[in-house]
C-alpha cells in the first residue's frame, strides 16, 4: 500500500537517495526545505510518514516536531542525522521518536529504519521488549569463519571433478549488449553525418550560379542542367525544387540500378508543399538551428528522409525551397554496411518503414505504446527486444529517430544476431564425488566447531553494544581469558566508561556555553581545527548592565548577590535566546549578546529587528522583576541597554588549549558606550539604539516607539554619535510574527 511521505530536509542534495527510494516503492512523496514549508505541507497533504532532518539550525525544530505529533498522533516519524547529537536525539525521543536514520541513506539502512518503525508501532508488554538480538545480524561471524573453509572445500571439489568431468558455460551476453549499444550509437552518428551531408548538398544548390534566374523564369530544362551535375557528384537520390507557392518546378529522381548520372526529371505537382517541415521553409520560419528543416515523406523511391531549405534571389527575396532526399531503405543498408549491424526505421506508431533485415513486416511491428514509451524515456534509457527471423535470433536496441532541431520522426532499431558459445562435456565417477562430499562435510564440521568457540563471546559483545546503542551506559562485558577477544572486551568496557564521562562533559558544556557556541565548537573539533575560524559579519550587539550594582553588592553577603544575579539573568537570558540571540558572556552584572552570526548569518534588517524586540521584552521583564523585588523590600535593579549594528569579527579567542568564542570590533565597543550613556541621560531603565541600528530596521521602524535624542559624545569616540531611545510600546503586542 502506497504511503504519503513528507521529507523535511535542510539539504536538498542529501535528500535525493530518500526521494529516489520512496518513489521507487510507489509512495507519494512531498519535499520541504524549511520548517515553514513543512508546516504548510503537514496541513495540506496529511502525511502518514515524515522523514525529518535532526540538524535544522533553527531552534524551532522541536516546536515543529511537537506540533506535528500533536496534530496527527498517528504520524510515523523517522529522524535523519549526519552525526550523533545526543541532546537533540533525547529531545526527539520526548516526542515519541524512536527511529533515527544515519547517513549515508542507502536502501539497506532505509529498509531497516522502516522495519524498526513497524516494530515500534506493534504493542508489546514490558516483558517482551528485548535488546537487539544477535540473530538480527545479516552475516553472523560463524558464517564468516566457516565460509573460507567451505570455499576451499568447494575449490578442491571442483579441481578433483575437473579431472573426470568438465562443464564450461560461457556467455557473452553482457559483452554482446555493450557492443549492441555501441553499434546503436554509431548508427545514430551515421544518421547525423548523413543529414549533414544532405545539408552540404542543399547549400551547393543554393549557391549554384544562375539558379535564381532560372527559377524566376520557371525554366525547367535550365534548372535540370544546373542541378544534374550537383546531384551526380553528390550521388543524391532525389532533389525537388519548389516555387514560393509550393508548386514543383523540377524533381530529379535517380533511376534505380541506373548509372551515376541517370536521373529522371519531372515537373508539376504540389504534394511536397503539404509536408509540415516544407511548409515551415516556405513560410520563412526558423528555429535555433537556422532556417533549414528535416523531415520524412513519400517519394518515387518509397519512404524518404529530406532536408529542406529556402532559396533566395541576389536581392534576398525568397524564391521558393529546395529538398534533398534519400530513401530510408538505402540509408538503412548504408548504415548496416558501416556498422556491421541491421538497421530498421519505424514511424511514431511503431510501423516499420524500411529495414536492412530480410524479414516480414509483421515480424518487426512495434506497438504504439512501446514506441511512445521509447520516445518518453529517450533521455534516461534505451529499450531492447528479441527478434526471431529466418531461424536466427536477433537482439534489437530501440532509440528515438531524431532529425535536425531535435524533432522525433519515429524510432530507429539497430539489431545484431545473438552469438552464444557453449561447450559441454560430461563424465562421472561416483567414488570421487563421494570422497569430495565427505571432505566438504568434515571441513564444515570443523569450521562450525571453531566458529562456536569464537562467536560465543562475540555475541556477548553484540548484546552489550545494542544496549549502549539504546542509551544504556550501565553495561559491562565479562569475558575470561587473555586472548584478543578478552582484550576487545576490556577495551569495550573502557569505551563505555569514556562514554559515561563524555555524557557528563557534554552536559557541563551545555550549561557553560550557549547551544549555538557548543555546536560551533563541535563542528570545529570534527573538522580537525584547533581554533574557531574568525569570520567577518554584520551583526547587532546588545549590551546590558545594572546601574550601581557594585554599591548594592557591598551591603549584602556574596550569596545574596549571586542569588540576585541568577534571578535577574534567569529572566532576561531566555528572552534573548528566544529571538535568536547568543549570550556571549557575563561580566558580573553585565551581559553581552549578539544577533545575526549564529546559528546562521542573518541580514542586518533581521538581526536589528530581533535585537530590538528582545530589548523591549527584556525591559518589560525587568519591570516585572522589580515589582517582585519591591514587594520583598529589595532594591530596584535599574538596567541600561545599548544596541548597535555593524561589522564584527566572530571567532575563537585565546590559546590552543583554552578558547572563548566571542565577537570583537568597534561595533561591540559602541554598544558598550551606548549602555554607559544611559547612566548620564536617564534615572530609570532605558534602551539606547544607534543610528546604524535605526537605519538597519528599514520598514520595521514603525513597529517601535523611537525618540530621537540627537548627537552625543561618548567616551572613546572622537566623533559624536546619533542615538535614539527605544520605548516599550504603548499597547503591548506579540512579536511572534515579526521574526
Amino acid at each position: 500500500m502506497a504511503l504519503r511521505v513528507l521529507l523535511v530536509q535542510a539539504e536538498p542534495r542529501l535528500t535525493e537517495p530518500l526521494l529516489r527510494y520512496f518513489k521507487q516503492r510507489g509512495d507519494e512523496v512531498w519535499q520541504a526545505w524549511d520548517l515553514g514549508q513543512g508546516q504548510a505541507l503537514l496541513e495540506q497533504v496529511k502525511p502518514q510518514l515524515m522523514v525529518m532532518d535532526l540538524h535544522f539550525s533553527s531552534q524551532e525544530w522541536y516546536a515543529f516536531l511537537r506540533e506535528a505529533r500533536t496534530a496527527n498522533p498517528a504520524l510515523k516519524v523517522i529522524m535523519t542525522n549526519r552525526y550523533p547529537d545526543l541532546q537533540r536525539e533525547l529531545r526527539a525521543r520526548e516526542q515519541g521518536v524512536r527511529v533515527f536514520l544515519r547517513q549515508p541513506f542507502t536502501s539497506r539502512w532505509i529498509e531497516q529504519a522502516l522495519h524498526q518503525l513497524e516494530e515500534d508501532t506493534v504493542p508489546r508488554s514490558p516483558r517482551m521488549v528485548k535488546p537487539a538480538s544477535p540473530h538480527e545480524v545479516r552475516m553472523p561471524m560463524r558464517v564468516k569463519i566457516t565460509l573460507p573453509y567451505l570455499l576451499l572445500a568447494i575449490l578442491f571439489a571442483l579441481a578433483s571433478a575437473y579431472l573426470i568431468s568438465r562443464v564450461a558455460l560461457e556467455s557473452v551476453q553482457e559483452r554482446f549488449l555493450n557492443q549492441l549499444v555501441k553499434t546503436g550509437l554509431q548508427a545514430q552518428d551515421g544518421l547525423v553525418q548523413e543529414e549533414n551531408r544532405l545539408l552540404e548538398t542543399l547549400r551547393l544548390i543554393a549557391n549554384t550560379q544562375g539558379l535564381p534566374e532560372a527559377m524566376q523564369l520557371k525554366q525547367a530544362e535550365t534548372l535540370r542542367e544546373l542541378l544534374l551535375p550537383v546531384a551526380a557528384n553528390s550521388q543524391e537520390e532525389e532533389m525537388i525544387l519548389l516555387d514560393s507557392s509550393g508548386n514543383h518546378l523540377l524533381t530529379l529522381t535517380h533511376v534505380p540500378d541506373g548509372g551515376v548520372g541517370e536521373y529522371r526529371a519531372t515537373t508539376g505537382g504540389s504534394e511536397a508543399a503539404s509536408w509540415p517541415f516544407v511548409r515551415q521553409v516556405l513560410e520563412g520560419k526558423s528555429d535555433a538551428t537556422g532556417d533549414k528543416f528535416a523531415g520524412r515523406g513519400s517519394g518515387p523511391l518509397g519512404e524518404m528522409i529530406y532536408v529542406a531549405g529556402p532559396l533566395y534571389d541576389p536581392a534576398g527575396n525568397r524564391l521558393g525551397a529546395v529538398l534533398v532526399g534519400k530513401s530510408l531503405l538505402t540509408l538503412a543498408r548504408e548504415l548496416s554496411r558501416d556498422t556491421l549491424s541491421d538497421v530498421t526505421f519505424y514511424d511514431l506508431q511503431g510501423q516499420p518503414l524500411a529495414t536492412s533485415l530480410n524479414a516480414e513486416r509483421d515480424q518487426l511491428l512495434l506497438s504504439a505504446a512501446e514506441a511512445s514509451s521509447i520516445l518518453e524515456r529517450q533521455d534516461h534509457s534505451s529499450q531492447t527486444r528479441d527478434l526471431s527471423i529466418s531461424n536466427l535470433r536477433y537482439t534489437e536496441v530501440l532509440a528515438p529517430w531524431e532529425v535536425r532541431g531535435g524533432e522525433d520522426l519515429g524510432v530507429m532499431g539497430v539489431s545484431l544476431a545473438q552469438a552464444f558459445f557453449i561447450r559441454t562435456s560430461r563424465a562421472t565417477q561416483i567414488e570421487i564425488f563421494l570422497f569430495v562430499a565427505t571432505a566438504i562435510f568434515l571441513v564444515i564440521a570443523v569450521g562450525v566447531s571453531l566458529a562456536s568457540l569464537i562467536t560465543r563471546p562475540l555475541m556477548k559483545l553484540v548484546a552489550a553494544s545494542s544496549e549502549v546503542a539504546s542509551g544504556n551506559l550501565e553495561v559491562k562485558v565479562d569475558i575470561a581469558g587473555n586472548d584478543e577477544l578478552a582484550i576487545l572486551a576490556n577495551a569495550f568496557n573502557r569505551m563505555v566508561a569514556g562514554l559515561q564521562e563524555g555524557s557528563i562533559y557534554r552536559d557541563l558544556l551545555g550549561r557553560t556555553v550557549s547551544p549555538e557556541v557548543r555546536e560551533q565548537l563541535r563542528q570545529t573539533f570534527s573538522s580537525g581545527n584547533l581554533r574557531l575560524e574568525g569570520q567577518e559579519a554584520v551583526a547587532t550587539v546588545l549590551m546590558t548592565d545594572i546601574r550601581g550594582f557594585t554599591t548594592l553588592s557591598e551591603k549584602v553577603p556574596p550569596s545574596t548577590v549571586l542569588h540576585w544575579l541568577n534571578e535577574y539573568f534567569g529572566q532576561i537570558v531566555p528572552i534573548v535566546t528566544h529571538y535568536g540571540g547568543v549570550v556571549n558572556q557575563f561580566e558580573g552584572d553585565a551581559m553581552l549578546a549578539f544577533f545575526g552570526t549564529l546559528p546562521r548569518l542573518l541580514n542586518p534588517k533581521q538581526s536589528a529587528l530581533a535585537a530590538c524586540q528582545a530589548a523591549v521584552e527584556v525591559l518589560q521583564a525587568i519591570e516585572r522583576l522589580n515589582n517582585q523585588r519591591r514587594a520583598r523590600g529589595e532594591p530596584q535593579l535599574i538596567t541600561g541597554i545599548g544596541i548597535n549594528t555593524g561589522v564584527v569579527i566572530a571567532g575563537g579567542l585565546g590559546t590552543s588549549d583554552r578558547l572563548h568564542y566571542t565577537i570583537i570590533g568597534d561595533t561591540v565597543n559602541s554598544a558598550q558606550r551606548l549602555e554607559s550613556l544611559t547612566r548620564a541621560l536617564f534615572d530609570s531603565s532605558a534602551i539606547l539604539v544607534s543610528h546604524a541600528t535605526f537605519q538597519a530596521l528599514a520598514e520595521h521602524q514603525g513597529r517601535f516607539h523611537f525618540e530621537a535624542l540627537g548627537y552625543h559624545q561618548v567616551r572613546g569616540k572622537a566623533e559624536r554619535i546619533q542615538v535614539y531611545r527605544l520605548h516599550p510600546p504603548r499597547n503591548p503586542i506579540g512579536w511572534e510574527g515579526m521574526l
